[in-house]
């Protein structure tokens, strides 16, 4: 691929992914910089030599890239947990899936990568200023079109039904647990997040009167090492507790 004006592409540089949009300008690192033009015509993983000598490696970018890199007014949702999200929620090519509190949209980002052309995401905000952010984050990776917003509270349903899979991010979930079992499929998923130990307990009780079977909690942590074959060890910083991620299915009684 030859890139152009207007391309994203990773910069590798002194050991550090930059995600960097092609046009008129600079990119500056601590040591180095390079006129961003002279990625015009270029290819994924070619070199190019800074104007003191270092050495810029052209990377293709991946929705990871993206994630880590949305503009945000909210705490974002981590690669980490998006990863298990995807996967319990089995988001794939032509899924409906529901998300109800989009925050800056990182994981609508996701939900809309991956439900692909076919597919549709269902996103309810409260705050306007929100989905406006959201919808900025999924402009950068041409994803707008696969996500309809509704600009609304949520109290006793949501307007879709027979969705395949279903997020909450709000903070009294367990309000709008019938309103999921309402929506959902019978048999498929239901997830959740929330940031203390006692919202997880109030949704436990809450499931345990409605027609939810395999509930799980995760919590999940990342550690990385050190690239130092002779010196491995972790990293002095992690991205540790994010969040509490309770997962069910729906099913007709119990």
């Amino acid at each position: 691929m030859v890139l152009k004006k207007g391309d994203y592409v990773v910069l590798f540089a002194e050991g550090k992914r930059h995600l960097i949009k092609i046009k008129e300008g600079y990119f500056h690192t601590h040591k180095d910089f390079i006129e961003l033009t002279e990625l015009e015509g270029k290819n994924y993983g070619e070199k190019i030599q800074g104007k003191r000598g270092c050495d810029f490696y052209i990377l293709k970018p991946t929705i990871y890239d993206f994630l880590l890199k949305v503009e945000r007014k909210t705490q974002i949702l981590y690669p980490k947990d998006i990863g298990l999200i995807l996967l319990k929620l089995e988001v794939g090519e032509g899924k409906r899936i529901l998300e109800c509190g989009c925050g800056s949209g990182a994981l609508t980002c996701a939900l809309a990568y991956f439900v692909g052309e076919k597919g549709k995401v269902f996103s309810y905000e409260r705050e306007e200023a929100f989905i406006k952010l959201a919808q900025k984050n999924l402009s950068r990776l041409e994803l707008q079109e696969r996500v309809l917003f509704h600009h609304q509270e949520v109290r006793d349903s949501f307007e879709e039904e027979e969705v395949d899979g279903i997020f909450l991010d709000v903070k009294e979930p367990w309000e709008l647990l019938p309103a999921s079992h309402k929506a959902l499929k019978g048999g498929h998923p239901l997830g959740i997040l929330v940031p203390t130990t006692n919202q997880v307990s109030l949704v436990l009780r809450t499931m345990q009167e409605l027609p939810f079977v395999d509930v799980e909690v995760w919590e999940i942590l990342m550690r990385p090492y050190k690239i130092n074959p002779e010196r491995l060890r972790p990293e002095d910083l992690m991205i540790a507790h994010t969040g509490y991620l309770i997962f069910a299915k729906k099913v007709f009684s119990l």
